[in-house]
C-alpha cells in the first residue's frame, strides 16, 4: 500500500528537508521558514474552458483544496499554441503557489515546433503528474461517405478537406501532416482554440474531420458527426465497436502512442511540494468523483506519482520530439 502524507506530516517533512539545505540558496532559506501552502494555488489551463483539460484541472484542483485547506484557483490562459499559458507558469514564482497543465504535444513538442520559444521546458519547469486522456476519436462530418479512414482517405484525395485542430502543433495538427505525408492527400489544418469549436465546425461541414476526446466528440455525436477510428493501443470503453487506426491498419508511430495532460510546475518548485501534489493526484483518481470524470470521458488510465511520471517522461518525450523532426512542422 502506497503512503500519501497527510498535511501536518506533509509539513513536518517540509520543515525538515527545507532545514537541510538552507544554505543552499536564498529560496531555500526562505522556504525553511515558510508553511506550505498559506495562501491560493493556482492552475494555468493554456486552453479554455469546456474540454478535457480543464474538466480534469478543476476536479483536481477541487479536491487538492479539500486536502490541503486553501483554495485552488484555475486560470483559463489559452492562445499561441499554449505557449500564453505555459510561460505564465514557466516565469512564476517556484514556490508551489503556480502549476499549469496543457496537452503532452504543446509541452514536448513546441520546441520543435516553434523556432523560439519564451521559456525552456528542460530548464524553467518541471513535471509533477501526467493526467491520461485516454483514446481521442477520429470523428467525421456525417455526410461524408466514409466508415474507416481508408475510405475517408480515399475520399480526401478527391475532394477539398481540411482537418480541425484544437492548437497549432496539437495531435491532430500532426495526424492530418502525417496523413498527408504517406497518402498524399492536402488536407489542411484548421486551429482553432478548443476543441468545442472545433468539433461545431465539423458537425456543420465547415471541417470535414477532428481528432479530440471522447465528450468534446460525443455533444456533436448525434448532430452531425460520425466517428471513424480512435487513436491508441485500445478501443475506447465508450465506443468498443470503434476500431483503432492501428486495427484499421495504420502501423505509423503517431496514432499508436497515447498522449495525456501534464501537470508541470516552475522548476525549482521544493521537491517536497512536487511529490505531494503527485500523490495527491493518485489519491484523487481513486475517488468516485474522479471515476466518474473518467468514465465521462472513456479515460480508464490513471496519474501516477512523482517517480513514475518522472521515468515515463524521461522514455517518452524524446519519442514525440523525434515524431515532431520527422514531419518537419514548423508554426513560425
Amino acid at each position: 500500500m502506497s503512503y500519501r502524507p497527510d498535511r501536518r506530516s506533509f509539513l513536518q517533512a517540509t520543515t525538515w528537508a527545507a532545514a537541510t539545505v538552507a544554505a543552499s540558496s536564498p529560496l531555500s532559506q526562505a522556504w525553511a521558514q515558510t508553511k506550505w501552502p498559506a495562501k491560493p494555488i493556482r492552475i494555468i489551463v493554456a486552453f479554455p474552458p469546456g474540454g478535457l483539460t480543464d474538466a480534469l484541472a478543476r476536479s483536481y484542483g477541487e479536491y487538492l483544496s479539500s486536502k490541503l485547506g486553501v483554495p485552488v484557483v484555475i486560470e483559463n490562459k489559452p492562445g499561441a499554441g499554449a505557449i500564453i499559458g505555459i510561460d505564465a507558469a514557466a516565469k512564476s514564482p517556484a514556490d508551489g503557489y503556480t502549476l499549469v497543465m496543457s496537452t503532452s504535444g504543446t509541452f514536448w513538442q513546441n520546441r520543435i515546433l516553434y523556432s523560439k520559444l519564451p521559456y525552456n521546458l528542460d530548464k524553467d519547469l518541471t513535471p509533477v503528474t501526467v493526467f491520461p486522456s485516454g483514446p481521442l476519436v477520429v470523428g467525421i462530418n456525417e455526410k461524408i461517405p466514409a466508415t474507416n479512414m481508408a475510405e475517408f482517405v480515399a475520399w480526401a484525395k478527391k475532394n477539398p478537406t481540411s482537418m480541425g485542430t484544437y492548437a497549432p502543433g496539437s495531435y491532430p495538427h500532426m495526424v492530418a501532416d502525417q496523413t498527408n505525408r504517406i497518402h498524399g492527400t492536402q488536407i489542411q489544418s484548421v486551429h482553432y482554440r478548443g476543441e468545442a469549436p472545433m468539433w461545431l465546425d465539423v458537425a456543420s461541414g465547415q471541417s470535414q474531420i477532428a481528432v479530440g476526446s471522447f465528450l468534446a466528440f460525443n455533444a456533436v455525436a448525434s448532430r452531425g458527426v460520425r466517428p471513424i477510428g480512435v487513436t491508441g493501443s485500445y478501443r475506447s470503453p465508450k465506443l468498443p465497436n470503434v476500431p483503432t487506426l492501428m486495427e484499421q491498419g495504420d502501423t505509423a508511430k503517431l496514432v499508436t502512442l497515447e498522449g495525456g495532460l501534464p501537470l508541470v510546475a516552475p522548476a525549482a518548485t521544493p521537491e517536497a511540494v512536487l511529490k505531494l501534489l503527485a500523490e495527491e493526484a493518485v489519491a484523487w483518481s481513486n475517488t468516485d468523483k474522479a471515476a466518474k470524470l473518467r468514465e465521462t470521458f472513456a479515460i480508464p488510465n490513471k496519474p501516477k506519482n512523482l517517480a513514475a511520471t518522472r521515468k515515463d517522461w524521461e522514455s517518452e518525450v524524446p519519442v514525440w520530439i523525434k515524431l515532431a523532426v520527422d514531419l518537419g512542422i514548423k508554426l513560425d
